[in-house]
């Protein structure tokens, strides 16, 4: 049957700890074999649930080999194997057992990785694959399309990323590259085409070379479930899928989910639809909203209701955003923490004013002992912020923005990685092209020699041996060539290959690089992730897969000050809470972005967005409105002014239940010259310009 359950306790009762479930969590965790469906609104505790559904599996004698578990991060993974370890550990007298180790545990992709490695002889990959990171794929997609001559058209074709993007949208919305070219590209509608033969030489390119891209992974593993006897050999293979952050799913996903369990029983989702926000990614809540007419009787939804989070002021005026919705889960949420100060609209003249009033708010609330890093600032893109970061320079604030160069962009990081896989795959173009270089007196020219004898189609271990580097560089290439034997051959074992590629490489930073030292300590910092990896596999495949945003992510918070404030696209917010939450430019335009309001789909997802910047509050909520904002080359005539209206979202419901305050100039400046009236007629005048008279 389906059964959704209500909220079933006060408000104003807290958690006696964080771990303990309340009727609608526990109704979860002990469910049987049925699908089921955990609605989980924000700060409604879903770790703690799904971690609490892993050990009541557990500990009713589910074997762990056997338990499949999906998350959209590594660390999300971890953390819900370690509580679901903690509390079965609590049932059985504090021994934790080592089957809630979950090893069929990770993102999507990762287990994707593993399973096609596996899989690769019956279905006709390469075992040895080597996967391309977001960065390679679009490296690889530029070099196909310059030898295809789409660099040098006349007329205007897309470039590297927008292609990349293009084809990853088609994959991983399952959908056909006419219709999503029209609908999300169509400036690039007289190219579909040529884009068509673009994508079919990029496919064949990575398939002879043995690569995948992250979008291959899915693709390959959801073809795969269409295969009967794979699905049937896969489902057989784990009694229990269980799915965090499903409304992020996209139709690859869905489909691969449903190849493992076509009936539903062993499988679990858990996820909130209202904060389905990656529709550019390809992510559809439909996998959620269809859930009961899919499975029919046989399905369970519970609702999770009661928000441990936020104040029960922010609460309702989160939940006022979200009721304009027009298609959701049906619940209401409800606060189960002590009273507090309601939201704020605060209207200001315009970006220059918001950034200082933020600042001066940040810094009000850090004298009454908020410390910075209890204080977010969010924003729908990351050029919102810019008036602001000048203002934090200018004022002495310390802060870290979420969204800049990722760690593993940085050059000496994919020197070293590039090295590894390269030694991996021989076949890896783009990694022989980057080790190549970083040879002294290796060129264009002898690149391009050494990438022909690997695409020869011979032996390209044999074509390595046989290179001849330019006289001047023969003793830099001899070190990287013997190096590279040595990796190839596994003549050095685990870790110890990381720390031979690090040993050669580190020469070439002094080199090349002032900041060697700092470049050093990131590539040790990875080296303690490589040491904790099985194998130079697993290790290359992770980090593609699951990326450190920076080597903080290895190394712990950085210790930039004392303290520092966060800010951060509402994107990386997502999961994310902080006692103060600032959102910027909350006008139309901004949010929802003058771009996104071409289908009613997008125009919701963006109602969406706001909702998750409102959840990420716990106290304190201030939603600023400029009457005005700053936008630079979208006019003929320059940089310009435009007059901004508060967000659509923002309807009298939501002001109902927030403090509006209003810090714009009572009346316009002027010029506060002493004229008498009538000294002139401008207006007589303007008419006989054109001998016109009266």
């Amino acid at each position: 049957m389906i059964a959704t359950v209500p909220a079933a306790c006060s408000p104003s009762t807290a958690l006696a700890r964080r771990d303990a479930l309340n009727a609608e969590q526990r109704q979860a965790a002990e469910h049987g074999d049925g699908p089921l469906l955990v609605a989980a609104g924000p700060g409604t505790g879903k770790t703690a649930t799904l971690a609490a559904r892993v050990a009541s599996l557990l500990g009713r004698g589910a074997d762990p080999q056997r338990l499949l578990l999906l998350t959209f991060s590594r660390r999300a993974a971890q953390t819900m194997g370690q509580r679901a370890a903690h509390l079965l550990a609590a049932t059985r007298g504090g021994q934790a057992p080592a089957a809630a180790a979950l090893p069929w545990s990770g993102t999507f992709h990762a287990v994707a990785a593993r399973l096609l490695r596996d899989l690769a002889p019956a279905i006709g990959l390469p075992a040895d694959f080597s996967v391309l990171d977001r960065g390679d794929a679009e490296d690889l997609m530029a070099s196909v399309r310059s030898a295809r001559g789409q660099a040098e058209l006349p007329r205007r074709f897309p470039l590297a990323p927008t292609c990349l993007a293009i084809a990853s949208r088609c994959v991983n919305t399952d959908a056909p590259l006419a219709d999503v070219v029209t609908e999300h590209y169509p400036w690039c509608r007289p190219w579909t085409g040529e884009l068509q033969q673009l994508f079919a030489d990029f496919s064949r390119h990575k398939l002879q070379h043995r690569l995948l891209d992250f979008d291959d992974l899915l693709l390959a593993w959801a073809e795969a479930m269409d295969v009967p006897a794979v699905a049937q050999a896969l489902g057989r293979r784990f009694d229990h899928v269980l799915v965090d952050e499903a409304q992020d799913c996209n139709r690859l996903q869905a489909r691969i989910l449903a190849g493992l369990k076509p009936d539903g029983r062993g499988l679990t989702l858990v996820g909130d639809d209202d904060q389905c926000i990656y529709g550019f990614r390809g992510a559809d809540r439909q996998l959620m909203l269809d859930f009961a007419a899919t499975h029919g009787e046989r399905a369970t939804v519970v609702a999770l209701t009661r928000n441990y989070r936020a104040t029960p002021a922010l609460v309702a005026a989160a939940q006022a955003v979200i009721d304009g919705a027009a298609r959701r889960l049906p619940r209401v949420m409800h606060s189960g923490v002590d009273a507090g100060p309601r939201p704020r609209l605060v209207r200001v003249d315009d970006e220059a004013a918001q950034a200082t009033w933020v600042v001066d708010e940040v810094l009000r609330l850090r004298e009454q002992g908020l410390a910075l890093k209890q204080q977010a600032v969010l924003f729908r893109t990351g050029t919102h912020a810019s008036v602001l970061e000048l203002e934090l320079v200018r004022r002495g604030v310390p802060f870290v923005k979420f969204g800049g160069l990722r760690f593993l962009d940085t050059a000496h990081v994919k020197d070293l990685l590039a090295l590894l896989r390269w030694s991996r795959n021989p076949r890896h173009a783009l990694a022989a092209q980057r080790c190549a270089r970083l040879v002294p007196g290796i060129g264009p020219a002898a690149v391009r020699r050494l990438l022909a004898a690997l695409e020869s189609g011979g032996d390209p271990v044999a074509a390595i041996d046989a290179f001849q580097p330019p006289p001047g560089a023969r003793e830099g290439w001899q070190g990287l060539a013997t190096l590279w034997s040595a990796l190839h051959r596994g003549a050095l074992p685990w870790p110890e290959s990381y720390d031979a590629a690090l040993d050669w490489l580190t020469p070439q930073l002094r080199v090349r690089h002032d900041d060697a030292a700092v470049r050093l300590a990131d590539l040790a910092q990875l080296r303690a992730a490589a040491h904790a990896q099985p194998d130079a596999d697993r290790f290359l495949a992770d980090l593609a897969l699951d990326p450190p945003q920076s080597s903080s992510d290895l190394a712990g918070p950085p210790h930039r000050d004392e303290d520092w404030l966060v800010l951060s696209t509402i994107h990386a917010a997502k999961g994310q809470e902080w006692r103060a939450v600032h959102v910027l430019s909350v006008v139309d335009g901004c949010m929802p972005a003058d771009l996104a309001t071409g289908r009613a789909e997008e125009i919701e997802e963006e109602r969406r967005l706001l909702y998750v910047a409102m959840t990420r509050a716990r106290v304190h909520l201030n939603l600023v409105v400029p009457h005005r904002f700053h936008v630079t080359q979208q006019h003929r005539h320059g940089d310009r002014h435009l007059y901004a209206v508060p967000s659509r979202f923002i309807d009298a419901r939501v002001q109902a239940c927030c403090d509006d305050i209003d810090l714009r100039p009572d009346q316009p400046a002027t010029l506060g010259l002493d004229l008498p009236p009538g000294c002139a007629d401008i207006a007589t005048t303007m008419r006989q310009r054109w001998g016109t008279a009266g």
